[in-house]
């Protein structure tokens, strides 16, 4: 059991918000696989203080996912203040402020990861949102601006006393994008700061750095990002072997079932077209690493209609498990019969 505010959360394990992956599809499936809080992606005050159709489009959530956070970003404290009190309306059992965005057209707009250079305009946001927001408050920061001005030591207790029930630490730099190691030695001295609880959030690929983040760090839940985009399965892994249970694998026709199921969320979402042309990039992740995917690739390669592409993933998931049928059928017969790794 974990705590943020008043929202008593089953586990401690949380999904990053992500633009352009954090959609109401994939945040879904990982609810599925049995993450305790979901966030959406980032969403602009602005525009929804302006009642943008595109921006409330974010916003879209069903009752399977919550409780769910929603993350806003925003240079102005009024507007996000507003932005905040919009996002409850709509069913946010959460209100995520981001800080820590590396993107251009965010930081140049003083939003995002550039709040960081103004410690006093932090804790005014924060107290503005705090002010306005009725559920639980968080706020997602990165270890600074750059290297040479590492803020998070002097924000966090600022974050704290305008208000936040929790913060989120990505320990890397602004300037660094989400290029080299994420120091999770940052995360450990944040802990120490201030007695809210710290959620940890930075290069977890496996089940096993899930737990050793915490244990190096004493953070209080984990949240994962990029190591779910395409493997989902981590986050069921990671609560696994929290719970002492032996890490289950997903199968051949378990992953095919998840991508087709992914694939029937996010076209009834956007539409064919718009989910042919997300399917491709998806299919890349999904099948990285698996056998003879770079053939895989090739063979839906410029192809555009959902149709083609699904053919493609029929195949070349028919083609995996004939392969599989081939290898267990030729193992000597002393030999154990297990189930074909994927």
């Amino acid at each position: 059991m974990f705590q943020i505010g008043e929202l008593k959360l089953e586990n401690r394990l949380i999904l990053a918000p992500m633009a352009g992956i954090t959609n109401l599809p994939f945040r879904r499936i990982a609810k599925k696989m049995g993450v305790s809080l979901v966030t959406s992606e980032m969403v602009s005050a602005v525009g929804l203080a302006r009642g943008s159709g595109k921006t409330f489009n974010y916003l879209r959530s069903v009752s399977e996912e919550r409780p769910l956070a929603v993350q806003i970003f925003g240079a102005d404290p009024g507007i996000m203040a507003e932005a905040a009190s919009i996002v409850v309306s709509a069913g946010a059992d959460v209100v995520d402020i981001n800080m820590g965005c590396p993107a251009r057209k965010v930081v140049r707009t003083g939003g995002g990861g550039s709040l960081l250079k103004v410690p006093h305009g932090v804790a005014e946001m924060v107290r503005a949102v705090r002010e306005a927001c009725p559920v639980p408050l968080t706020v997602k920061m990165r270890s600074g601006w750059s290297v040479n001005h590492p803020q998070a030591y002097d924000i966090a207790p600022l974050i704290e006393e305008a208000g936040a029930d929790a913060i989120t630490v990505h320990p890397r730099y602004v300037t660094q994008g989400f290029s080299g190691t994420a120091d999770w030695n940052v995360i450990s001295r944040v802990k120490t700061l201030v007695r809210i609880p710290v959620i940890g959030n930075g290069d977890i690929t496996t089940p096993q750095m899930a737990l050793q983040m915490r244990e190096e760090t004493q953070c209080d839940a984990v949240m994962v990002g990029r190591g779910a985009v395409g493997n989902p399965w981590l986050l069921k892994q990671i609560l696994e072997l929290q719970e002492g249970r032996p890490l289950s694998q997903p199968g051949i026709a378990e992953r095919q079932a998840v991508i087709l199921e992914h694939f029937h969320l996010l076209k009834t979402m956007i539409g064919e077209q718009r989910a042919s042309k997300a399917m491709r990039g998806l299919l890349l992740k999904y099948t990285k690493g698996l056998p003879h995917s770079s053939r895989f690739r090739g063979a839906f390669t410029g192809v555009k209609d959902l149709r083609s592409i699904m053919d493609a993933m029929d195949d070349y998931f028919a083609a995996l498990e004939d392969s599989a049928c081939r290898r267990i059928a030729t193992q000597p017969a002393h030999s154990p019969m297990g189930t074909t790794a994927s």
